[in-house]
């Protein structure tokens, strides 16, 4: 599958692979560059690959109360929250943002859990025997801006007053546009939502405005440095939150909001993970990948992702660890033992 802005990629001369069914751009020509432009200046992402799903109906608000970690009935209109869907062992079946709107909700979730996700909400949807309904806004692309000049930017541009001074997980929606101030970057920028030719005269905009293209590349180092996890990788069914660090984002006030996975990771809150997800910093030269072992002073661990960074100019990495686990280890990279620090994350905060 193709976006609707494949054809001004392929003019701008992206190289594009195969991700989650979709042929998107990797990169324009120098990953480096774009990674750099967003740090420093502004880039725009197409990710219109990921999914916008609605849900509405009277019964909207239990049902969401139901499948998410966190409770969307604390959320106000026009106010987000970053979140996870659990299966009723404490996995991860995808993590996503969700919007409140003045009626009903909006979530954003992963391309390759799409048809997944769908056929979950349907599932609780059936159990709770409610009446709403999810509706797969396949019609609608993403455009994400990130970077120092990105909400000037997207404000001069759609003319959207209040823009500059939304707060982060905000979202306001003017017209055809629905614009959010979330992103995956660690930096600050936007993520509009719109209908396709309202994203390709956006996107010639942006371009003819200096914001850099940037492809998917870049977009994987910049959201590692800031410590970001990706699904399928990072996490998954077969792990829980707190061996992500993710567990900020379930909301336990309520004790009578029974939501899918509760009681298991109540269990694992008690006992206490035997994992945790960390940071490592390669001490010598080499590029740590997803499946390399890691040896550490409490046991072997894995990198879950892993890249060069260009900001820091150093192979970094997450990795799965044994919860005893710190000070150095060794990442085993073509059979050789290459000395790591376990950092905190993020390993870079935003530019100012």
């Amino acid at each position: 599958m193709k976006t609707p802005l494949a054809a001004l990629h392929a003019e701008a001369g992206a190289r594009f692979i195969e991700f989650a069914g979709w042929e998107m751009p990797v990169h324009y020509g120098s990953q480096i560059e774009e990674h750099h432009a967003v740090r420093n200046h502004a880039g725009c992402f197409d990710v219109s690959h990921m999914a916008v799903v609605d849900i509405a109906g009277q019964d909207s608000e239990q049902l969401l109360r139901r499948l998410l970690v966190c409770d969307v009935s604390n959320l106000d209109v026009g106010c987000a929250a970053y979140t996870l869907m659990l299966n009723e062992r404490g996995g991860i079946v995808d993590d996503l943002i969700a919007y409140r709107r003045r009626e009903g909700y909006r979530l954003v979730v992963n391309a390759g859990t799409k048809k997944k996700d769908l056929e979950w909400i349907a599932r609780c949807g059936d159990e709770l025997n409610v009446t709403t309904h999810a509706h797969h806004r396949s019609e609608l692309c993403i455009i994400a801006i990130q970077g120092q000049r990105a909400v000037e930017t997207v404000s001069s541009l759609l003319a959207l007053s209040g823009l500059t001074e939304l707060e982060a997980f905000n979202f306001i929606e003017r017209s055809d546009y629905f614009v959010a101030r979330t992103g995956y970057t660690g930096e600050d920028g936007v993520e509009v939502i719109c209908p396709s030719g309202a994203a390709v005269d956006l996107w010639s905009r942006l371009v003819a405005n200096g914001i850099q293209p940037v492809g998917l590349g870049a977009r994987d180092s910049l959201r590692l440095e800031a410590g970001l996890n990706l699904y399928g990788h990072d996490m998954s069914e077969d792990t829980n939150p707190f061996e992500c660090r993710v567990a900020w984002t379930i909301d336990w006030n309520d004790v009578n909001r029974r939501f899918i996975g509760r009681q298991a990771i109540e269990q694992l809150r008690e006992q206490g993970a035997t994992k945790k997800l960390v940071g490592l910093k390669l001490i010598g030269r080499g590029i740590p990948r997803e499946g390399f072992i890691v040896e550490t002073n409490a046991g072997d661990g894995v990198v879950t992702s892993g890249t060069f960074s260009p900001s820091l100019k150093q192979g970094i990495a997450l990795a799965r660890l044994p919860r005893n686990a710190q000070g150095v280890c060794h990442v085993i990279v073509r059979q050789r033992q290459i000395a790591a620090n376990i950092v905190r994350l993020p390993f870079i905060r935003r530019s100012r």
